[in-house]
Formats: structure tokens, sequence, C-alpha cells
């Protein structure tokens, strides 16, 4: 049984409608249907896949000195309208330049501080 790809992420916040609303306004994702779970939470997608899960939770998980998962990437388009719209909204972010790769990684924080980089191919 091969992997075939990365189905979702699964992020804890106690900021559950702010995390809501960067993931759709800042990342383009779409708010969607989500399983009747007993917690609260939501599922954002892109296109017809659920790839953000958000959970909430009462206290917001600390940021751990020495975390496993460092970050996760998605693949974008439209790169310069992309980090328009970043500044626009005062979100810093750092480029780095994968040259051997063709791919340019555009790093940002979601509003919990979750680091994220979205990925344009040249």
């Amino acid at each position: 049984m091969p992997i075939q790809s990365l189905d979702h992420v699964n992020v804890r916040t106690a900021n559950l409608e702010r995390m809501i609303a960067w993931y759709r306004d800042i990342l383009g994702l779409t708010l969607g249907p989500r399983p009747n779970f007993s917690f609260g939470g939501a599922w954002l997608y892109a296109g017809d896949v659920a790839i953000v899960h958000l959970v909430e939770v009462s206290d917001q998980p600390g940021m751990a000195e020495q975390l496993q998962l460092e970050h996760f990437a998605l693949a974008g388009t439209d790169k310069d309208g992309f980090i328009d719209k970043l500044e626009a909204n005062g979100i810093p972010s750092r480029l780095n330049t994968l040259t051997d790769f063709g791919i340019t990684q555009v790093n940002i924080h979601d509003p919990d501080g979750n680091h994220i980089h979205v990925d344009f191919r040249d």
C-alpha cells in the first residue's frame, strides 16, 4: 500500500473564529462540511479536499521549544498576487528560492504562530 499524498493537517486552536477567517481570507481556503464530532472545529478546503482541520480547544496550546513538526507547506499559484495580499494585510513573510528545483517558498505564520510555507513553481 504505497502512500499517494498528504491528506490534511490537524491544528489545535483556542482562537477558532480568527483562524477560520485567516485561512479563508489569506490562504483562500473555503469552510466546508465537517463530521459531527463531539468537539468544536472546522474543516477548510482547497477545491474538494479538506486540507486543514482546525480543532477547538479551551486553552491555547503552547509552542514547544523543540517542535517535532516545524511547518507544513502548500502549493500555490499567483505568487505576486499572494505577496501583495500578505503586504496589504500586514502579514510578514520571508522568501526562499530553491533555484535547482524552480520553487519559491513564501514563509508565513498563522495567527497562532504555526509556520507555513506556500510553494510557487517558477
